[in-house]
């Protein structure tokens, strides 16, 4: 079967991850904050926001301005946001497929991070359509995320690939029939995506 449609992970294969492990200690190491303490919060209200059902506003409330803060969410929100940066090896790869291939993404964000990422690197130039947490209500490793994605995307299993930095995630496309490959560099990804026709 031909690949028709081929869906990206944003966080760890396009760019860098939005708010994971690295990134918030990066940030509360450079705001003097407690990890610990944070990180407890942010295990209770961090899948509310992938999943759309909390802003970014909300999730800072909960887990850092319950109690008077000597810099403002502004700040603390833009430090977040200066996490982000690109991949460009794998930028390069998508803009090489750009035209030839339908592509999409297939990643669990919250909106308003999600929303900044797609808009501050360009995103929806090479990709079609955003299929995220947030807007689906489901998160990877999910199966069902896949197969809402390979629905809206009205393409078969069999006709799919997805590329992620995570290989749970990679394993739960293959349960649904999807190809996947689990990126680990760009040289290799243009080399297993090839494999399956796609260049």
């Amino acid at each position: 079967m031909t690949i028709k449609a081929v869906f990206w992970d944003i966080g760890g294969v396009l760019l860098t991850n939005g708010w994971d492990r690295e990134q918030r200690a990066d940030v509360l190491g450079r705001f003097g904050l407690d990890p610990a303490e944070f990180t407890e919060r942010h295990k209770l209200a961090a899948p509310e926001l992938e999943l759309g059902r909390m802003t970014l506003a909300e999730y800072l409330e909960q887990t850092l301005f319950y109690t008077p803060r000597d810099f403002s969410p502004e700040e603390f929100r833009a430090a977040m946001e200066a996490e982000s940066q690109p991949h460009a090896d794998a930028l390069a790869v998508a803009g090489d497929l750009s035209g030839r291939w339908r592509m999409y993404s297939l990643n669990n964000e919250g909106h308003d991070l999600n929303d900044h990422r797609i808009q501050t690197f360009g995103l929806h130039e090479f990709l079609l359509g955003f299929f995220t947490s947030c807007y689906l209500g489901v998160m990877k490793p999910n199966p069902r995320i896949y197969r809402l994605a390979l629905q809206l995307a009205n393409v078969r299993p069999e006709e799919a690939v997805m590329i992620d930095d995570r290989s749970q995630n990679a394993e739960a496309a293959r349960s649904v029939g999807m190809s996947a490959v689990h990126y680990k560099g760009a040289a290799q990804l243009r080399e297993e995506l090839a494999a399956l026709g796609v260049k």
